[in-house]
């Protein structure tokens, strides 16, 4: 077994090194992992160019990565159902299990959630942008022999997903739209198809994500970079029942307040690097409007690995382009660029 780890690690706005980390000894109740492939996600390319996402800062350095799968190379101690040679997808977030939230059956919220790649907690919790890495059992779930591991390492995203159409409630047979083209608002889009909306627009001010959400099957684009009047008559003849705001934008939040119907939902789900984001409050109360956050996922992981293993969702779609994680920094260059990539995905080679 290597004594070291070759690790994506942040320092500071876009100082992303590849370092030799050494390999401590494995801690009782735990499991390493061989990194299979991971997913660059929006939050990692916030901490790139800002070192923060939303209120986490980040403080000393960090290793970036939670959208990841591999195999179990080592076990130490218990662990149920788990085997070295397992392929699984690994989720990020560690629950305490204890805490109100936890019993009330909602872990996202848990008071004491360390999320793998994150700055919310001081020490931070190191990512899995690494050759190896280190996590609980009740984190790794297995998958079949026939799903990619960079299949799996989209269970996250596609979690996140399925958490947030969640949140809307039920809509099926409704109308929707998405603020954010890019791949938190694609696999929304799939997962609101999957619980019945019946239509969905996509909107967005870069061409290229909506030429993409057209390919996926969105039942309308719109590129509001010059205004959004289109919006707006398809707004009078047939109202919006639900909005997501995923672009983690002021606009895109006074979008969709201003867009869907009196009385309807707007749930938030993207994340501005600032932590801030004014909202046309007179508008939320005037049309009595439900603004619902949506933060990460709970249980909703189990069933994205279900979903991509019986083939209900084809995550894979959405990979415009995979990187060796030897390469991250410039793998982090090209998710940035909007005009070249929908979603890159690290490989082990």
């Amino acid at each position: 077994m290597t004594s070291t780890a070759l690790a994506a690690t942040l320092f500071g706005p876009e100082d992303l090194r590849m370092i030799e980390h050494p390999l401590e000894k494995l801690s009782q109740g735990m499991v390493r992992i061989r990194f299979g492939a991971g997913g660059i996600c929006g939050s990692d390319m916030h901490y790139f160019r800002h070192a923060r996402t939303g209120d986490f800062v980040v403080k000393s350095p960090l290793v970036l990565g939670h959208e990841i799968s591999g195999e179990v190379v080592e076990i130490s101690g218990a662990a149920a159902n788990l085997k070295v040679g397992d392929r699984v997808a690994v989720n990020p977030s560690r629950w305490c299990g204890h805490c109100v939230a936890c019993r009330e059956g909602r872990p996202n919220l848990c008071e004491n959630i360390y999320f793998m790649g994150s700055a919310s907690k001081t020490p931070h919790m190191q990512g899995g942008f690494a050759n190896y890495f280190d996590a609980v059992p009740a984190q790794c779930e297995k998958i079949p022999d026939h799903v990619s591991y960079q299949a799996a390492a989209l269970a996250e995203p596609l979690a996140v997903c399925l958490h947030a159409v969640a949140r809307a409630g039920n809509i099926e047979g409704k109308r929707g739209i998405i603020f954010g083209a890019g791949p938190i608002g694609l696999l929304t889009m799939l997962a609101a198809h999957r619980a019945g909306m019946a239509d969905v627009t996509v909107a967005d001010i870069a061409p290229a994500p909506l030429a993409f959400a057209t390919k996926l099957g969105a039942s309308h684009v719109e590129n509001v970079s010059a205004g959004e009047e289109g919006l707006k008559a398809q707004a009078a003849a047939r109202p919006y029942d639900v909005a997501f705001e995923v672009s983690g934008t002021a606009a895109g939040l006074a979008s969709a307040i201003g867009i869907v119907r009196r009385g309807g939902v707007v749930v938030q789900i993207g994340n501005l690097p600032g932590g801030q984001i004014p909202t046309p409050s007179n508008a939320v109360m005037a049309k009595e409007i439900d603004l619902r956050g949506s933060f990460r996922f709970g249980f909703e992981f189990m069933t994205a690995v279900e979903l991509i293993g019986n083939g209900s969702v084809d995550v894979l779609s959405l990979v415009t382009a995979e990187r060796p994680l030897s390469t991250a920094p410039d793998a982090l260059r090209l998710a940035l660029d909007r005009s070249q990539s929908v979603k890159v995905v690290l490989t082990a080679n």
